[in-house]
């Protein structure tokens, strides 16, 4: 054992440190028109100066904010506005003994190409679902009417039915309100919907390359185009032949108009049979549920909470089991209580970015709001704002106080 002794008999003893902090929760609101706008267009994302330095920061926290509902459900950008379908088992006049001249041309031109894909776009917006089944009604029949229009113009044989031609009008989309399910159906024919169509694998292709799709934005397999959100799957919707009205009555009351008996189609040519199909889920046009915002000062990243992302078969998905989900993804997840159009507020986020020691200086943020498939939110030219707190603390002289009662 070392026989070293100490010699603590010293003129220079250690002094504790009396440092003491006062802890002071500062707070700073950020309104995304103070942005610079000509540097920031998007105000998804932007940096901002902040009024103050903010040292010893012990930790950060989202206090309060306040977003606008005017989100597109429905929008290129989302890539779920296209809808393709075919035709067949088309309504032939001659099989029922009807002349009509007109009719037998439309079978024609129906007829020509039995794999002709139709194609349209919703427009891009927010719908209730009655505002859908309308929508998708006209579309469809506008799409089949072009058809027969570009029959007609190749076609000038025809021009006699061309000037009697007034547009299709076979298509009819209800929805069931107590099942929440779309009825898709033709007064004449039959059709089908091609959900697995290569068709909705080439929108995104287009996307990527008119850089209409963000580079950071996941693959989505539960919203892979409009289809998904009418209620459908990855696989061919088959319409089928009604012998009765009952097969597809709505036994609720009023289906589309005062007096039907929940009848929403009729056979409209003698001896035509109805063609209808069911979406086999409910509809899906609530719109995303959370916003993610992330936070950091250009040094220092300030997320604070882990997310999971969608599943992807990969070689290292394959090879590993390791998750690819992020750490320290976002700062916040903001709930999304309402529908458009409207304005919401909320206070008290949970989560906080806690820094021991604490950060020195934090003078500029940048903001992203984005969804969880990586997506920015399109806000258009609506502000949002928010409050952010910052715990601080503050170094002060040791006050000794004495307190006398009387």
């Amino acid at each position: 054992m070392s026989n070293l002794r100490y010699n603590l008999n010293n003129n220079h003893p250690l002094i504790p440190s009396n440092e003491s902090y006062f802890y002071e929760k500062k707070y700073v609101s950020i309104n995304s028109e103070d942005r610079d706008i000509l540097k920031y267009p998007n105000p998804a994302v932007f940096e901002i100066e902040l009024p103050q330095d903010y040292v010893n920061v012990q930790s950060v926290k989202l206090s309060s904010w306040s977003f606008p509902s005017n989100y597109n459900v429905f929008s290129y950008a989302a890539g779920n506005l296209t809808f393709v379908f075919t035709m067949k088992n088309i309504y032939n006049p001659s099989d029922h003994g009807v002349i009509d001249p007109l009719l037998q041309v439309i079978y024609i031109a129906l007829s020509e190409n039995p794999k002709q894909n139709y194609l349209f776009d919703v427009e891009e917006g927010f719908y209730n679902p009655t505002q859908m089944a309308i929508e998708l009604t006209n579309k469809m029949n506008l799409a089949v009417t072009n058809h027969i229009l570009n029959f007609f113009n190749l076609h000038p044989e025809y021009a006699a039915e061309a000037a009697l031609f007034q547009g299709y009008s076979e298509f009819v989309v209800a929805y069931n309100s107590v099942i929440q399910k779309l009825y898709f159906g033709n007064k004449s024919s039959g059709f089908d919907f091609p959900n697995d169509s290569i068709v909705y694998q080439e929108i995104e292709v287009v996307r990527r390359a008119e850089c209409r799709l963000n580079p950071a934005e996941l693959p989505s397999f539960s919203n892979w185009g409009l289809p998904a959100y009418l209620g459908f799957v990855r696989c061919p919707a088959v319409s089928i032949k009604a012998t009765n009205e009952n097969e597809y009555r709505f036994y609720y009351g009023t289906a589309l108009v005062p007096g039907d008996k929940g009848v929403w189609i009729k056979p409209s040519y003698p001896g035509a049979n109805v063609y209808f199909l069911q979406a086999p889920l409910k509809i899906n046009f609530m719109g995303p549920s959370y916003i993610y915002m992330e936070l950091d000062d250009g040094n220092i990243s300030l997320n604070c909470i882990d997310e999971t992302s969608p599943y992807n078969l990969s070689r290292f998905t394959q090879s590993t089991n390791q998750t690819n989900g992020v750490v320290n993804s976002c700062f916040a997840k903001i709930p999304v209580p309402t529908t458009p159009l409207s304005q919401w507020y909320d206070n008290d986020m949970v989560p906080y970015k806690w820094f021991d020691p604490p950060a020195e200086r934090i003078r500029r943020l940048r903001i992203k709001m984005r969804y969880h498939n990586g997506a920015l939110v399109d806000f258009g030219l609506f502000s949002w704002s928010i409050m952010i707190e910052f715990a601080v603390l503050n170094p002060q002289i040791p006050k000794k106080m004495q307190l006398t009662k009387y």
